[in-house]
This record gives C-alpha cells, sequence and structure tokens, in this order.
C-alpha cells in the first residue's frame, strides 16, 4: 500500500516562462541504476550510490542530540495562551527517560504494546520516545478512529490486535466514550489532563517527574537494530488497517536514505512547520524522524488542510518560516491563495524555504506551476518541489524523483539501500523493494506477512511503474495505479483505474473531489462521483447541478480514446462516503473496493436499462 505518493499523471507544465527559470541551489545527490532483466521478463535495478553508515537505535540520536544540540529546540508546540512550548534536545532527553523509567517501572506484560488514542503533541512525542527509549513497542491510533467514528469498528480491531498493556490518552475526557468502550479496567490508563469519570487513571505529570534509573541504562543498552519501535496502522485505503512493525533499523536506515539523497539536510538542520500525523509514516517516521536526525526543530501545527482548520496552520507559517515544507496536495491548494493576495506572507513563507515535498496523492499541475509562480515572485527562482514512492512498510522512503522534475505522477528512481524489482503482473509492472527499511510483517498477522513478500523476499508495494524512457531507465519511473484496483472489461481490455481516476478528478475540478470507478467484467466503464460539498451547493443553489456533471462528462468523453479511458455513465452520491463503514479513511482516500461493495445497488443501476433517473448518460 503506497502512502508516499499516490499518482496519476496529469500531464505537462502550464508555466513554460516559470519553468525555464533556475531552481534555487539544493545540495541533493546524483545516481544512476544498473539494470538486469531476467528471462521471465523480471527487471531488477540498484542504484549506484552506496548507502553510509546508520545508528543502531533511533534514541541513540536523541543521546547524540542532547550533546551536540543541547540548547536548540527539538520540538516546539503552542500552550493555551498561545505561546510556544519549546522543548531543547537536553531536556527532551531527561523527560523521556525518565518516561522510561516509570514505564520500566510498571512491568508492564510483554509482547503488549502502547497504545497512544491522540494526536500530535509533546506528551505523545515523550511517551513514544521514553517507549523506544525501554524497548516497549508502541502504537499510535488515529483519533478519528476514537472521536469521528460512531461504532468503534476500525478501532476495536486495532485494540484486538494490539491488546495493549497501557493506553494513553491527552485528554480523557475527550477520548473517553472510547475508553469506557474499548479499555478494559485492568488496563494501565494514563492522561495528560482530565481522568475520564469512572475510571483510574495516571497523570502523564507524574511520568514526566520520575527520574532515570541504571535500569534504564539497562534496558536501552538492549535495544537494537531489530527491536520493534512502533506498529504502525495502515489507512486501510484496500482493506482494514495492518498493523506493520516498525523496527529501528527501518527508521534509522531510511533517515539515512534521506540524507544520502539530500545532503542539505545535515548541512542545514531542517525547520519544520508540520501538520502531518504521526499515526501515519510520512509525519510520524519521515518527518518527526528527519528532524531528530538531523538535529532539527519540529514546530507542531494543530491544524489540518481543511476549510475548518486550516487557519491555525497560516497563524503558524506567518510566524515560523520553513526550510523544508511537507504537505499532501490539498494542503498547497489552500495555501496558494494566500501567498497569491499577501505579498509580506508570500516573502516570508519562501525565505528560508530550500525545498518542498508534496505525498499521499496526486498534485495537480495547475497547483504546482502556481507555486513555481509565486517562489519566483517572492526570490527570483522556482523551489524545487519533490516526491516520490513509498509506503508505511518502507519506513517511508523507497524511491524519489529529481530535483529538475516540474511534471506529477514522476516517482523517480529507487533511492540509495533500496533494491527495487519491477515483477510483470497483469500487463503491468509491479514495484517490489527490499532493503534495511522494508518491514519484517506485519502485527499478530503471519498470513499476511507470508502473503506480502514474494520468494525472493522482495515486498509487493501493489502498485504498478511504467519507465518514464523505457530506452533510458535512468530517466526514472511514473505511477502507473494500484494494481489490486485495476480491472478487466468484458473485452479482455484493462482498465488503470489509477491513472483513470486521476484524469478524471483534475478534470472535473473543483466540482467532482473524488471517484470510484466501475466496470469489472462489463462492457463499459462507469463512475461513482463524489463531488465537492461546497461545490455541489453552489451549482445546485443555480438550478444547474445535473447539467453541469452532464457536462464535464460529455467533456471528458471526448477527450478519451479506447474503451478503457471511456467513462460512459455516473451517479452522483449525495450520502458522502463513510468512516465507519470503511469506505474512506482517516486521512481521506477512498477504499475503492469498500465504495464498490456498500453500494453495489447503485453499480447495478448504472448498468441496468432503463437507467435510474440519477444516472447520467454520456455515451453508449
Amino acid at each position: 500500500m503506497a502512502d508516499l505518493a499516490q499518482q496519476g499523471r496529469t500531464g505537462d507544465s502550464y508555466l513554460p516562462a516559470g519553468s525555464s527559470l533556475p531552481l534555487r541551489p539544493l545540495n541533493v545527490a546524483s545516481w544512476t541504476v544498473s539494470v538486469r532483466k531476467n528471462s521471465s521478463g523480471v527487471i531488477y535495478l540498484r542504484p549506484s550510490l552506496e548507502l553510509g553508515r546508520y545508528p543502531r537505535t533511533l534514541t541513540e540520536c536523541l543521546d547524540t542530540r542532547a550533546k551536540d544540540a543541547a540548547e536548540r529546540t527539538f520540538l516546539a508546540e503552542r500552550d493555551e495562551a498561545g505561546k510556544w512550548r519549546r522543548i531543547p534536545y537536553a531536556d527532551l532527553r531527561t523527560l523521556a527517560r525518565g518516561v522510561a523509567q516509570a514505564l520500566l517501572n510498571l512491568r508492564l506484560p510483554a509482547g503488549r504494546p502502547i497504545a497512544i488514542l491522540s494526536g500530535n503533541g509533546i506528551e505523545h512525542a515523550l511517551v513514544a520516545l521514553g517507549a523506544m527509549y525501554a524497548g516497549i513497542p508502541y502504537a499510535p491510533i488515529s483519533p478519528a478512529y476514537s472521536l469521528v467514528s460512531s461504532d468503534f469498528g476500525r478501532l476495536r480491531h486495532i485494540m484486538d490486535l494490539l491488546s495493549p498493556g497501557l493506553v494513553f490518552a491527552s485528554d480523557g475526557e475527550v477520548y473517553g466514550r472510547a475508553i469506557r468502550e474499548l479499555v478494559p479496567p485492568e488496563t494501565f490508563l494514563l492522561v495528560g489532563s482530565n481522568p475520564p469519570a469512572g475510571r483510574r487513571a495516571e497523570m502523564f505529570s507524574y511520568f514526566a517527574a520520575v527520574s532515570a534509573t541504571d535500569a534504564v541504562d539497562r534496558a536501552h543498552a538492549a535495544v537494537g537494530p531489530d527491536t520493534v519501535a512502533k506498529i504502525l496502522f495502515t489507512s486501510g485505503s484496500t482493506g482494514i488497517p495492518r498493523g506493520v512493525i516498525t523496527t529501528h533499523r527501518m527508521l534509522t536506515s531510511n533517515q539515512e536514505m534521506l540524507r544520502a539523497v539530500f545532503p542539505f539536510f545535515a548541512e542545514q538542520p531542517p525547520i519544520i512547520c508540520d501538520w502531518l500525523p504521526w499515526h501515519h509514516t510520512f509525519g510520524g517516521s519521515h518527518n518527526f524522524g528527519l528532524v531528530l536526525y538531523n538535529a532539527g526543530t519540529l514546530y507542531i501545527d494543530h491544524g489540518k488542510p481543511t476549510p475548518g482548520d486550516f487557519a491555525e496552520s497560516l497563524r503558524n507559517l506567518r510566524e515560523i518560516a520553513p526550510t523544508v515544507y511537507f504537505n499532501v496536495p490539498k494542503g498547497y491548494e489552500l495555501l496558494l491563495p494566500h501567498l497569491a493576495k499577501d505579498r509580506a506572507f508570500r516573502e516570508h513563507f519562501f525565505s528560508r524555504l530550500g525545498m518542498a515535498f508534496f505525498a499521499a496523492a496526486g498534485l495537480q499541475q495547475i497547483t504546482w506551476d502556481e507555486f513555481d509562480r509565486l517562489a519566483v515572485e517572492a526570490v527570483g527562482a522556482r523551489i524545487p518541489m519533490l516526491t516520490g514512492l513509498g509506503a508505511t512498510e518502507t519506513a517511508p522512503f523507497a524511491m524519489c524523483a529529481r530535483k529538475e522534475n516540474k511534471r506529477s505522477g514522476v516517482v523517480g528512481l529507487p533511492v540509495p539501500g533500496v533494491e527495487l524489482k519491477l515483477a510483470p503482473v497483469n500487463d503491468k509492472l509491479e514495484a517490489r523493494v527490499r532493503g534495511p527499511n522494508v518491514t519484517p510483517g506485519f502485527w499478530g498477522s503471519d498470513d499476511v506477512t507470508r502473503a506480502a513478500f514474494d520468494e525472493e523476499g522482495y515486498y509487493r508495494m501493489g502498485d504498478a511503474l511504467m519507465f518514464i524512457d523505457p530506452a533510458d531507465p535512468n530517466r526514472g519511473f511514473l505511477f502507473d495505479g494500484r494494481l489490486a484496483e485495476d480491472f478487466k472489461l468484458s473485452s479482455g481490455t484493462w482498465v488503470s483505474v489509477g491513472p483513470l481516476r486521476a484524469k478524471l478528478i483534475l478534470h472535473g475540478a473543483p466540482l467532482v473531489k473524488d471517484a470510484v470507478l466501475a466496470g469489472r467484467d462489463r462492457d463499459e466503464v462507469t463512475a461513482l462521483i463524489v463531488p465537492d460539498p461546497d461545490e455541489y451547493a453552489r451549482v445546485e443553489a443555480e438550478g444547474r447541478t445535473r447539467a453541469a456533471f452532464e457536462a464535464l462528462l460529455r467533456d471528458f468523453l471526448r477527450r478519451s480514446t479506447g474503451s478503457s479511458s471511456r467513462i460512459v455513465r455516473a451517479i452522483v452520491l449525495r450520502d458522502p462516503p463513510s468512516l465507519d463503514a470503511g469506505e474512506v479513511t482517516d486521512k481521506g482516500t477512498l477504499n475503492q473496493a469498500a465504495v464498490l461493495k456498500r453500494r453495489a445497488h447503485l453499480v447495478e443501476q448504472l448498468y441496468s436499462n432503463p437507467y435510474a433517473p440519477e444516472v447520467i448518460v454520456v455515451g453508449e
């Protein structure tokens, strides 16, 4: 399951003038790959650049930073008064070791990890680092499973799988309903504030006041590269969440891979202002680890890329000028109008920005071009925009595009330390990887683990890749969709769902927010369209809802060639996808299979002539 990039090809740049302007200087490595192809058509690629040495454990970085960057802020988070509460590296190590001691004092049952229910925060970080220091696995769990879900279906699945020995929540009352429903009375409960009514809980302030003893040193000495640091649960976009075992070796080797590709991280300690959730690999392993590994500073942003929460992100970015900016495409879309209309903010934001990076979805080319244009206005040069391909199971960095790239959908080459195998599957090339950053398996799921690796020990990513230029492999690869989503029409023609869906969303923006494609064993491709709520309300108020969707679908059909790219009928979903039903993940991405299963009656309507009134017919 790809978490680092789920991208469709969206065409060439719309900004020819901007594309000829220079990039802001950035120390990025250049490397090639050796290529070998066997008689079965399997292609093996190995990077020419070797991976450097990396620490045995991530917590060794904490020890090092407490010495060489003792007074530098590692974490900063706004307090209730809105002021930044800063934790220097030396204090962070002292506090984390105290938490490790408190955890050791509890003598938690072996094999029962710590479950963290709440989101990003200093206390969350201290519980996580203390657990890793003591050699106790922890599992950060999406807050949405506790706060948004009505039946706790996914949280129940995760808690049953983990059987945690300790549960932490930043606010006991906020998470009280989930705690009372799913945390047994005998399980140790730790809260940052507000113990839930009728439930015994320890306050985190007690843990933070504990002093470390020699027991912590002994426990830490026993932690090694293959010790489980944490269990990260996949978002469930292709099934139920799976617990990915994440070892210290995975985390530290992955950070060395990042430094090998981007030497400037070591030259200039990164300063980031970041909202990306720590229960996902992008925010919790990639970004958190990047800052710790390179002695940087992480400002915790409690905003989100949604209309209601983005104001907090803007507030933070107006104060903190990042050296590296990480976000999902929606975050860039929300940011750009504010950069465009506010010159002072624009110049501040770009003032020391060396690199931007997007993941989790494809960045629309028009958004990319506007970002370039604004950067040129602010600092006279484009800012390198990077992306790649990776997964929770790869910690996540596995492939990366070149800094000169200006096209969405390009995922580049395997990074140093990662071996890439391309196996022919269903007329495509499936990406499979092997390296020190790859998970040993899934928590409590031996059968899933066995199925995830091929006979040579390569992890099956389930994503397809396509050569940009088959004659020159060093130009890299394009993302070519998820194999689990692709299907055949009755004619035997394969439909590549990822790229086709991305084209439809791009064409239908801003009215089309997402879409699910149907047509397995049918004659034509059809779609269930998820509209953007605000845009839908606007066209509905104007009395032209059906006409608007008909117009965009007809235009899309006119631009299509061949049965595998033609969408001939569609239904616009009035009932949004459900988190509880597994149709949408906590990241907001759709589980295509779950939507098709739950709404099978709508799919039947798309293929039952005479068609129901809600079916929009644009081609026969």
